[in-house]
């Protein structure tokens, strides 16, 4: 039999695609376009394991077979190459992030185009090249040069909001501010200074400099998003994470709010992302009230609530630890226990604070406030449970009906009042959101909607509140105090930033002696030396976080050699949304949402023309890795087999799969790796030592990871393709498990020796028979259904029943093998291509159209029944589908293997469903 060479098929094509440029899109052409991409990767030194080309297999079948249906498709690949583990390798050693990362992209192109990606390499992009971040830091300057109009509900230049103030101050306008600006007229603007203007400015500006609380990592020597930080420590390293107040950059991402929230409706994205975006934008309606406070008649504190139908009762008030008025209202005697708690509070992530998790703290400040229905004064404390970042800051807090209001008052001994009607509240909040109010004045019998609106009339005639609405998200901190990123195309004069000109960019990195920040605490960037503007005046001394290059990158991709705009507008116009886009989950809300910030800023300043920018987003699952355990006794020097472990006390231990084989340890070559295990006695189980094993995380340490270069080296790239999309549902979580990869390479020799006899390409030219065409057009049906739904898996496996059922009718006719070759080859172009060239062909297969399926060979003539004696099956016996119920229950009658069943015995009754199944009953 002709031998399946993937050793020297697999390098030959994925030559000549390179050397012929196949797989280069055109721009406008004529033909529909069809962009299709994946989340670019972060050049790890690690490399490439089997878990991460699960979406680019997909992306990859997605794109050859648009290709084949008369698309110009768009399927590019860049990396997101500015990041902070390339930083800490220079910290540690001294080499230069851009040598490390240069090393590490070169190492994952390798491994992609090993893999026969039809990536269009021409179009690559790196957000660390100055080429790429020139126009990062042109679309920084665009945003810093904008203000929001609620008005027109979009962004507006900033020089049109400065012709306004010269003329009617801040007067007849709408702009968007998140904290209250005095009003101003046209004589006081111009009598302000020019650093007044800008501090001014800064209330509006799309990009700002601000005093933020942020997380601010010692070790990292640099701020992190709140994604970045779980349970207290940063995600990279696991150190430590406390919250400090800067200045800081950020991004007024809550401009745009709620147009983030009405894009959601417009998008084919999976819906549990939707869900955590909208809630993380978080909009709710309801009323903000202030308290005044006993003893400070000049200061109130405002709160926000969504139930001001509660307010009679609230018993108590809880400001949140960073709140501006905590220091200035808390009472002498607790000025220490509110120092210690304070201390305490930092150290925890907003996350933390946000689940919930942990026991109740908080400290009471020595002072009340008075409700403003009732009269009466209440406590006021501060609690980490309560953000800043959330509405005002500050919350009444109503025991009895909010589950951690209850647990706050049960805690320290506060009261607890009943004001909607249910269940008694001295034991268990009562939440409940359509019950009537109680024990409230003139809103008790209201429903809450009433209730809401009445109070929050009330509230206004009074002149202490107003109803409005408020936004959980918040501004997106921009600034990052290391080395390896964006800088800023900014400079101070006179404490004052101000822009470089477009034509000063790309403002490029410097090069320093040091990655770490300098002795004075400045970042890494105040250690270059005469790096100024003008020899004069200093840089911003941060560069931008790891996702600016991200927020814009497949815009780029439609026209990357542009040294003049970003991209070019028809170009833009012609590529429009990326058509279909694949990566985690993980990134819902922060990359996932900064892009489609971005994309909307951009459509503001008539840039492009779109207003989301992707229209399909498909959230691969997770390969999970498949760990392997060794048992060590605590006792005594030895290892000991999994089922013989009950008889000692031992430890479980990962251990490197690769010196394990189906669940048995190879002992000789562990011991060579694990030198400390040189002298213990292996505990055998038949001569062979047994691992536990689990499904856990791909990773270096847990030992299990894969790499896909070993995987190729033994069974090719189509098979690892093959592999990765028959493990599952594109979507699904998966462990991986080499034991089954063997069936999938078995599968392409199959499929390869129908085209052979022998060392001889044997391909007949004879009519194919109805049979033939029939396991044709239904596996031709088959495969382009699953493809338009990306159910990849089910399409292999209609490939591999094609092929066992067309080898067991030895069919080697042309005009069968021909269209699954070409069917196939989205999924296995390397063994594909080689077969059309076999064929006689001198085209590129991957322009070749994909195969109709033709209908007229899917209809079927006979159904085969399952033929079942009480219940149980015996046979299968095909009858025409008009058959008679006669003349069918004489056929099953007369069958050999049912008279055997029968026994001699006549059925009581037989059973007899068209289509479906026939019973006898004896």
């Amino acid at each position: 039999m002709s031998d399946y060479n993937f050793r020297e098929i697999e390098p030959k094509w994925q030559n000549y695609w390179a050397e012929n440029g196949s797989f280069k899109a055109e721009d406008n052409s004529d033909k529909q376009k069809y962009y299709v991409l994946d989340m670019f990767p972060y050049p790890s030194g690690a490399g490439l394991h089997v878990g991460h080309p699960l979406g680019y297999i997909a992306s990859d079948i997605v794109s050859r077979y648009k290709r084949m249906k008369g698309f110009n498709v768009l399927h590019p690949m860049g990396f997101d190459a500015f990041g902070l583990p390339a930083e800490q390798y220079a910290v540690q050693t001294g080499q230069h992030p851009a040598v490390t990362t240069e090393k590490n992209i070169a190492k994952y192109k390798e491994q992609l185009k090993g893999m026969g990606f039809s990536f269009d390499w021409s179009r690559e992009v790196e957000t660390c090249d100055p080429h790429y971040y020139h126009w990062t830091q042109w679309i920084f300057l665009r945003l810093f040069d904008s203000w929001y109009d609620r008005d027109s509900n979009m962004a507006r230049p900033i020089p049109e909001l400065i012709d306004h103030f010269e003329i009617k101050g801040l007067h007849n306008i709408n702009p968007f501010v998140e904290k209250e600006v005095q009003p101003f007229g046209p004589e006081e603007w111009k009598a302000y200074s020019a650093n007044e203007k800008e501090s001014l400015l800064q209330n509006f500006r799309l990009a700002f400099r601000s005093e933020t609380t942020v997380n601010w990592c010692p070790d990292l020597g640099t701020v992190l998003a709140n994604e970045e930080v779980k349970d207290g420590f940063s995600e990279r390293g696991g150190f430590p994470v406390i919250k400090k107040k800067m200045w800081q950059w950020s991004l007024r991402i809550t401009a745009y709010a709620d147009r983030l929230l009405q894009g959601l409706d417009t998008i084919d994205w999976p819906e549990p992302v939707k869900e955590m975006q909208r809630n993380w934008i978080g909009k709710s309606f309801g009323a903000e009230i202030d308290f005044s406070i006993t003893g400070h008649s000049d200061k109130s504190l405002k709160i926000f609530t969504t139930r001001p139908d509660t307010i009679f009762g609230a018993t108590f008030m809880v400001m949140a630890p960073e709140h501006e008025l905590v220091r200035s209202i808390v009472s002498e005697d607790h000025e220490n226990e509110l120092d210690k708690y304070l201390n305490e509070v930092e150290k925890k992530s907003e996350r933390d604070r946000i689940s919930g998790t942990g026991k109740v703290t908080g400290v009471f400040l020595g002072v009340n406030a008075v409700n403003p229905f009732t009269k009466v004064e209440i406590p006021i404390y501060v609690s980490d449970y309560v953000l800043v970042g959330y509405g005002t800051g500050a919350i009444m807090a109503v025991p009895g009906h909010d589950e951690r209001d209850h647990a706050f008052a049960r805690h320290f001994g506060l009261k607890i009042r009943q004001v909607v009607e249910g269940p008694d509240v001295q034991e268990e909040a009562n939440d409940a959101k359509d019950a009537k109010i109680i024990n409230s004045e003139f809103i008790s019998g209201l429903l809450p909607k009433d209730a809401i609106q009445s109070i929050c009339e009330k509230v206004e005639e009074l002149g202490i509140g107003k109803a409005t609405i408020n936004y959980r998200l918040r501004d997106a901190v921009f600034g990052r105090q290391r080395y390896w990123g964006e800088p800023f195309p900014i400079y101070f004069k006179e404490g004052i930033p101000i822009p470089l000109e477009d034509s000063d960019l790309p403002l490029i990195l410097p090069e320093i002696d040091e990655f770490k920040p300098t002795q004075e605490g400045d970042p890494p960037l105040g250690r270059a030396e005469d790096w100024l503007f003008d020899r004069n005046y200093n840089y911003e001394l941060s560069t931008m976080p790891g996702w600016a290059g991200s927020s814009w990158y497949w815009f780029r991709y439609m026209d990357p050699h542009n040294d003049q705009a970003f991209a070019d507008r028809d170009k833009t116009d012609y590529w429009g949304q990326v058509d279909l886009y694949i990566g985690g989950a993980e990134h819902s809300t922060g990359h996932l949402l900064y892009c489609r910030f971005w994309t909307k800023f951009l459509k503001d300043l008539g840039l492009i023309s779109v207003d989301e920018p992707m229209k399909k987003l498909v959230n691969q699952g997770m390969i999970q890795g498949r760990s392997n355990f060794i048992f060590r006794d605590n006792k005594a020097k030895k290892l000991v087999s999994k089922n013989l472990t009950k008889d000692f006390n031992t430890v479980k231990l990962h251990v490197d799969i690769q010196y394990v084989k189906n669940d048995y340890l190879d002992i000789e070559s562990f011991k060579k790796a694990y030198e400390e295990y040189d002298d213990y006695e292996f505990v055998l189980e038949d001569g062979k030592y047994v691992c536990s094993w689990e499904v856990e995380k791909m990773s270096k340490s847990k030992f299990n990871v894969v790499n896909p270069d070993d995987i190729i080296e033994r069974y090719g790239a189509d098979t690892l393709r093959l592999y990765e999309m028959f493990l599952g549902p594109i979507t699904d979580a998966k462990p991986w498990d080499t034991h089954g990869i063997d069936g999938v390479f078995r599968f392409l020799r199959k499929f390869w020796n129908l085209f052979h006899y022998k060392d001889n390409f044997a391909v007949k030219e004879e009519p194919a028979s109805e049979e033939e065409n029939k396991i044709l057009h239904k596996t031709l049906k088959k495969v382009e259904e699953d493809i338009e739904r990306l159910s990849f898996n089910t399409a292999i496996s209609a490939f591999m029943i094609c092929t066992n059922e067309l080898g067991k009718i030895d069919s080697s006719k042309r005009s069968v093998l021909e269209p699954l070759v070409i069917a196939l080859s989205p999924f296995a172009p390397h063994i594909a291509s080689e077969l059309w060239q076999k064929l006689g062909h001198d085209s590129d297969l991957n322009f070749e159209p994909f195969p109709k399926f033709n209908s007229e060979f899917l209809s079927e003539d006979n159904f085969e029944y399952p033929v079942m004696v009480n219940g149980k099956l015996r046979t299968k016996i095909a009858f025409p589908l008009d058959a008679k119920a006669e003349n069918v229950q004489k056929a099953v009658l007369e069958n050999e293997i049912i008279k055997k069943w029968l026994d001699g015995n006549s059925p009581k009754k037989v059973i007899f469903v068209p289509k479906k199944i026939i019973n006898l009953v004896i």
